[in-house]
């Protein structure tokens, strides 16, 4: 049986290559192993058995179109790709597969200062559409660190968060609407370019965060905002991480409601410094970043400094938007920074903004426990954090202490109220652990879903749910 089925499988994949040589212009399809093995992972490190087949690199809708609808009459599985930034494994293609890469659909479409919206084509880098909104004063509101290299489809396709999704939400709070392929090549165009909209169910939001495995984002409806007239941004250093996360809690309760709040721990900060040059670690053993905006900022960032000024053993406003945009940057490069000490297992998980304290001392403990080092950052606003277990790089796969870890850090996000993933996505990192926090009616219900979109499971088989 397995071999009749390894040959059926073969014969697919021929017939499939076949065909796409065909219909496709000839630049589009690549087969040589040495250009398809970099797409069997992405930047979490997380590695299928094997290689793809093939890469498709498409330039339009009809493209995809075509790939789907011979893919799904052969049943050859087919991951859709952006520029590989992807936290979770969620574009890591499996032996056999097609790989759709939609990098090379980079078109801002249009640009409407009226209506405050662009239509951009999925490969569109996320900070390129920030800078072309920015030249009529508006931008694009979320803002993933990846931001520089990161595309909109990727966001889109993981409802990525960022810095700023604390005062203007996560990416499915700024599409209005998608243009999507299914998976037999059906073209089928959701939401709206109102701001509003109610008829019907909401397919935009469904497709936004579903990584993949429902349909593919040929195009995307956005919404812009104004840039804010006036920004301020608070620096404050701690003595310990947890006293920085309660100060966070605190700036909640106060009812301020900051555009960003981003927590970085003392092992975060030392990595930063020895990556950059900087000298972050010597202020504190942890830094909460909060910036305000808005006609109001400077009294939101007076109020800020007030409440977190108990706990904090120093607090510094950024009057000068240099210094201010240095902090950021910092902040930017935190992952870069931290590869550069070892492997990163990139963890997600979100808790109710009020238990923020709690987690990271829950955290700190599992990392004394298994004896993992542990960085933490997170947006702390959201009580989204990324507690990251760095290993040697060097080692063939992720010793099994540090998969403990990772495990019990979910566990303290389920029992504390939370989630497995604030932004970055299931993928396949974290599947075995989805239907313990949806539970096994809901899971179900998701599993029809998928199957209602495409029921022969061709769509990033193995991710999500």
């Amino acid at each position: 049986m397995t071999t009749h089925r390894t040959v059926a499988q073969a014969t697919a994949a021929a017939r499939l290559l076949g065909l796409l040589a065909r219909d496709l212009p000839p630049d589009r399809l690549t087969t040589d192993p040495a250009a398809t093995a970099p797409y069997a992972t992405d930047r979490s490190g997380a590695r299928t058995d094997g290689q793809p087949l093939a890469v498709v690199h498409a330039r339009d809708t009809d493209e995809v179109r075509c790939v789907l609808r011979h893919a799904n009459e052969l049943r050859v599985p087919v991951v859709p790709r952006g520029a590989g930034t992807g936290l979770s494994g969620g574009a890591a293609a499996d032996e056999g597969s097609i790989v759709l890469d939609l990098s090379g659909m980079s078109r801002i479409v249009e640009l409407s200062p009226d209506d405050q919206l662009a239509v951009v084509e999925p490969g569109v880098v996320t900070a390129d559409l920030d800078r072309a909104a920015a030249a009529h004063g508006l931008r694009y509101a979320p803002d993933p660190a990846s931001a520089a290299i990161s595309t909109v489809g990727g966001n889109i396709a993981t409802n990525a968060g960022g810095l700023r999704c604390a005062k203007y939400g996560v990416t499915r709070d700024s599409v209005l609407g998608l243009t999507a392929v299914l998976a037999d090549g059906t073209v089928v165009r959701t939401g709206r370019r109102t701001v509003k909209g109610v008829t019907g169910y909401d397919l935009t939001a469904l497709l936004t965060g579903s990584e993949g495995t429902l349909a593919v984002i040929t195009g995307a409806t956005v919404r812009l905002r104004p840039v804010p007239v006036a920004t301020a941004t608070i620096a404050a250093y701690f003595d310990r991480v947890e006293d920085a996360a309660a100060a966070s809690s605190a700036i909640t309760a106060a009812r301020v409601e900051p555009a960003m709040c981003e927590l970085l721990d003392g092992p975060v900060l030392g990595a930063i410094d020895a990556a950059q040059g900087t000298g972050l670690r010597a202020r504190g053993a942890a830094l909460l970043l909060v910036q305000c905006d808005g006609a109001g900022a400077i009294a939101e960032a007076e109020r800020v400094a007030a409440v977190v000024g108990d706990r904090a053993t120093s607090v510094e406003v950024a009057a000068d938007p240099a210094e201010a945009e240095s902090l950021l940057a910092a902040r930017r490069l935190a992952l870069p920074s931290l590869e550069r000490v070892g492997r990163p297992l990139i963890e997600d998980i979100a808790v109710p903004r009020s238990r923020l304290a709690e987690a990271v001392r829950a955290v700190e403990a599992i990392s004394v426990r298994y004896d993992v080092p542990v960085f933490t950052l997170a947006h702390a606003a959201d009580g989204n954090l990324h507690p990251i277990i760095v290993v040697d790089p060097a080692l063939p796969e992720l010793p099994e202490t540090a998969w403990k870890a990772a495990s019990e850090i979910f566990a303290v996000a389920l029992r504390l109220g939370g989630t497995l993933t604030g932004e970055h996505g299931v993928g396949a990192l974290k599947r075995q652990w989805v239907a313990e926090e949806l539970g096994a009616d809901n899971h179900a219900l998701q599993q029809r879903l998928k199957s209602a979109f495409d029921p022969h499971h061709i769509l990033n088989p193995g991710k999500a749910v």
